[in-house]
C-alpha cells in the first residue's frame, strides 16, 4: 500500500472502533459465556495477563472482551448495559471459575448457571492422573517407566470407557490388579467414568440424586485426597452442574470464539496493546455491520 503498519492500523483502529462500538451490534442476548483467555506475556519471566471472552451461546458469538479475569472488569462491562438487556438473560455457562460464578450471582441473579460437561470431565480425568502419580510414586517409589502397570494404563484409563474394545478392557483390569494394591486409581477411574454416566441420564431428579450419592461416596475419609477433593467439588458446584439437564448450554460458543481470538492473534503475530488487541479480535469475530462502513467518519 505504499506506507507503514501504523498508518495502516491507525485507520483499521479508526473505522474498527466505531464499527465495533456501534449500539447496534451486540443486539438481544439471552444466554452468555465468560471465559478467561490469554492476551500476552510481559517482563522478563513473561508473566501471563488474561482477558475475559464474554460471548453470546445462542447465537454463537463473540460479544465483547475485557482486561484481566477478576470481577471487577466483567461487572464493570455488564454494568454498562441496559437493565432491559440484562433481564432478558436467563442462562449464563462456565468452567467452575469461582470469580465469574460471582460475577453471575451480583449482576445475573437470575439467570440459571451451567457448568460445562467437558470441563467437568476434564477436571475428573486430571484428579485420576494425579492420584495415578501419586500411587506409582508411593508403590515404586519413581516416577512412570515404559514397563510400570500404571504408567502402561495411563491413556486407556482417560478414554471413554465404551470406546475400548473387550481386549482393552481385560488390559486396563490386569494393570489396575498388578499396580493399583489399594485401589485408588480404579476409584478415581470409576469416578470419571460415573461422572461421564450420569450426562446420560434423561430425568433430572434421577441425575440430581446419582450425583448426590457419589459425591458422598467420594468424599468418604477413605478415600484418596484427591478423590475426596473431586467429591466436594460436586458438592459446591452441583446445582450448576444438574442446570445441563435443564437447559443443554455449554460453553462451547465461548470455546470456539477463544478459538477466533487465538488465530487473530497469530496473524498478528501477538499484540501488546489491548485497544488494539479488542478492535482487532471484535472485527473478526464480533460480527459488526460492514454495511456502515461507508457512513463513518472517524476522529
Amino acid at each position: 500500500l505504499g506506507c507503514d503498519w501504523h498508518t495502516v492500523n491507525d485507520a483499521v483502529i479508526g473505522y474498527g472502533a466505531l464499527l465495533v462500538d456501534h449500539p447496534d451490534r451486540i443486539g438481544p442476548v439471552t444466554a452468555i459465556g465468560l471465559d478467561e483467555t490469554l492476551f500476552t506475556r510481559t517482563g522478563r519471566f513473561r508473566s501471563l495477563v488474561w482477558a475475559t471472552t464474554i460471548a453470546d451461546v445462542g447465537n454463537h458469538r463473540l460479544i465483547d472482551i475485557t482486561p484481566g479475569r477478576d470481577t471487577e472488569s466483567v461487572i464493570s462491562w455488564l454494568a454498562q448495559r441496559p437493565q432491559t438487556w440484562l433481564d432478558a438473560i436467563t442462562v449464563g455457562t462456565l468452567d467452575m471459575a469461582a470469580t465469574y460464578r460471582s460475577v453471575y450471582r451480583q449482576i445475573l441473579p437470575h439467570a440459571v448457571l451451567v457448568v460445562d460437561p467437558f470441563h467437568l470431565i476434564q477436571l475428573a480425568n486430571a484428579s485420576l492422573d494425579k492420584v495415578r502419580r501419586f500411587v506409582q510414586n508411593a508403590v515404586l517409589g519413581h516416577r512412570g517407566h515404559k514397563h510400570d502397570p500404571l504408567y502402561r494404563a495411563r491413556r486407556l484409563l482417560t478414554k471413554a470407557r465404551e470406546t475400548i474394545d473387550a481386549d482393552g478392557q481385560t488390559k486396563i483390569r490386569g494393570l489396575l490388579a498388578a499396580g493399583d494394591p489399594d485401589g485408588h486409581v480404579t476409584t478415581a477411574w470409576q469416578a470419571k467414568e460415573a461422572i461421564r454416566a450420569n450426562y446420560t441420564r434423561p430425568d433430572p431428579g434421577t441425575a440430581a440424586a446419582y450425583l448426590g450419592a457419589l459425591s458422598a461416596d467420594l468424599r468418604d475419609p477413605a478415600r484418596h485426597p484427591e478423590t475426596r477433593k473431586l467429591g466436594r467439588t460436586l458438592r459446591t458446584w452441583h446445582h450448576e452442574i444438574l442446570a445441563w439437564h435443564t437447559t443443554h448450554a455449554t460453553s462451547g460458543p465461548t470455546e470456539g470464539q477463544n478459538n477466533l481470538i487465538k488465530a487473530t492473534k497469530r496473524v498478528g503475530f501477538g499484540f501488546r496493546s489491548f485497544r488494539n488487541y479488542r478492535i482487532r479480535i471484535l472485527l473478526n469475530a464480533g460480527k459488526p455491520d460492514w454495511t456502515l462502513l461507508p457512513t463513518l467518519t472517524p476522529r
